[in-house]
């Protein structure tokens, strides 16, 4: 009896190794799969009297050429006055309109505290969405000042460089082309993303001070997501100043350029949009053409990153907002919804604005990287 206790023990033990060695060998004939995948997708015809090895120290030079000129383009733009001239006014206008908030919150908590009437959740967002008497909100500062400062890191990118005749300096360097440009891009794109984290941080610890609100933990996250989407709606402009920058031989033609195509996007789209809609449902007497003609409008002002910003920052930072189509906004002024949105259904929300935001930075620096690539470099 023990003899067959202990067979069928081994057997078990047997089993389990088995079935842990048969998982370790799937495991590396996956890893291995996706390491051969990897290489073919990867796998280049070599130039004619290059070898493998020689284009492995290629690529190895190439990446040490990025790091270096990725480290040169950030240390130039923290070190540069126009930079600093526009942080420095962007958080001046910042705390202002934290001052603007506060004073307005604590009216309306003055008002409510009268009237009975409980205090609305989420109060430590409202700081960054609520405007004073005579200043805008921080969120609307950055819709219109977020595209002067992506503006401002790429109009001179290039151009700059070729009117200096460092770029075919940069150009005779053992990089690749392409490594140039990305660079650049990559080096705005990172001071963008501490601009608006140092803004944000040092916003909500002036708000915690001043006003003894703290944040819970949703507050935090909307509030970190919102940061990034900002971010991301500065670089759109940062790529469309490259792109400008690369096409124009002066660093004022591509600023002016840039600049008329924010205003165009920011002002008078809207109006455009306004006016076609006039125009195609001028006649609109049933409650289907007025919601169709509303659409038509509002996916023609979508087009603007302006307006996509401002879509998306007020659903993230306001969890009452339910929706942006006209049925449910009439649903909500009818008050059939009262209830706040989840962080994850406000993001459902959203995440066509943030794809398409991406998607246009995306465009934008291949544009730029086309341009570039075909470019002739001279001395």
């Amino acid at each position: 009896m023990r003899e067959d206790i202990k067979v069928n023990d081994r057997n078990a033990v047997d089993a389990v190794s088995g079935t842990v060695q048969k998982t370790k060998n799937d495991k590396l004939a996956f890893k291995s799969s996706l390491k051969k995948l990897w290489d073919w997708f990867m796998e280049d015809d070599l130039l004619p009297g290059e070898t493998r090895e020689s284009r492995a120290d290629n690529l190895k030079t190439n990446r040490r050429g990025m790091i270096v000129l990725y480290r040169k383009e950030l240390a130039d733009h923290l070190s540069s006055k126009r930079f600093w001239a526009l942080f420095v006014l962007l958080l001046i206008v910042s705390v202002a309109s934290l001052s603007g908030a506060i004073s307005t919150l604590r009216t309306a908590a003055q008002s409510a505290n009268a009237q009975g009437v409980a205090v609305s959740e989420f109060q430590f967002l409202k700081l960054f969405t609520t405007a004073g008497s005579s200043i805008y909100s921080f969120q609307s500062f950055i819709g219109f000042l977020g595209p002067i400062f992506g503006i401002m890191l790429g109009f001179d990118a290039i151009n700059n460089e070729q009117a200096q005749g460092t770029l075919n300096r940069l150009a005779a360097q053992p990089i690749y082309r392409d490594t140039i440009i990305n660079a650049k891009f990559l080096a705005g794109a990172t001071v963008i993303l501490m601009t608006t984290l140092s803004l944000g941080i040092a916003l909500s610890g002036m708000g915690i001070v001043l006003t003894g609100l703290i944040p819970q933990a949703e507050e935090w996250a909307r509030l970190i997501i919102f940061l990034l989407l900002s971010a991301v709606y500065m670089s759109v402009w940062l790529a469309i100043s490259v792109l400008f920058s690369t096409i124009s031989k002066h660093g004022a033609t591509s600023a002016l350029s840039s600049i008329a195509l924010w205003l165009f996007l920011t002002m008078f789209l809207s109006l455009i949009a306004s006016g076609l809609t006039n125009l195609l449902y001028s006649n609109a007497t049933t409650t289907s053409a007025v919601i169709s003609g509303y659409r038509f409008q509002t996916n023609l002002n979508r087009v603007s990153p302006y307006y996509l910003y401002s879509e998306a920052a007020s659903v993230l930072m306001n969890p009452n907002v339910r929706s942006l189509d006209i049925m449910s906004l009439a649903e909500y002024k009818n008050g059939a919804i009262a209830s706040y949105l989840t962080l994850g259904q406000s993001l459902l929300q959203i995440w066509p604005h943030l794809v398409v935001m991406i998607t246009e930075v995306v465009v934008g620096f291949a544009l730029a990287y086309i341009s570039f690539m075909r470019k002739e470099i001279r001395a």
